[in-house]
């Protein structure tokens, strides 16, 4: 199992517990990103409210080109880093490589972010099962489309 499957697998139970969720923030933020592979990376964004900074780590469902990434809101456009990053789309990112790199945030439309969904689910069927099946536990309703994101190094 991989890193990004272990997380995919935490469930509706685990994301109910903060300290689990957050532990793997507080291993990009040591430098320790690498640990959990290629699949994930660490989204630093601009509370829209607050302006404080704040972390979530993603699952990285596409990596089209050269510093770009695809990463999907799992709990959909009512997710706070979401609304978020909608409000201010410079943000930073850390992967396994790469530590606080800026980059922008760009909502995928929803024809593109269904082909991004399809490409993910033929590539990685049972990490998606994992996820879907987390992801309609905790919301309560089947996951039909997701919304997804396009993450640009800048410059």
């Amino acid at each position: 199992m991989t890193p990004a499957d272990l997380i995919a697998t935490l469930g509706a139970r685990a994301l109910q517990t903060r300290w689990l969720v957050r532990a793997p923030i507080r291993l990009y933020r040591a430098g320790l990103g690498f640990l959990l592979g290629t699949r994930v990376l660490m989204l630093e964004h601009v509370g829209r409210k607050s302006g404080e900074k704040r972390y979530v780590v993603l699952e990285v469902v596409d990596q089209p080109g050269s510093g770009e990434y695809i990463v999907v809101s799992g709990f959909g456009p009512k997710a706070q880093w979401y609304r978020n990053i909608r409000a201010q789309p410079q943000v930073r990112i850390s992967t396994g490589r790469l530590r606080d790199a800026p980059a922008i945030a760009t909502p995928m439309n929803e024809d593109d972010a269904a082909d991004a969904l399809e490409h993910y689910i033929r590539h990685h069927p049972a990490a998606w099962k994992r996820l879907r099946s987390s992801i309609e536990r905790a919301t309560g309703k089947p996951v039909d489309t997701l919304p997804m994101v396009r993450l640009r190094l800048a410059g």
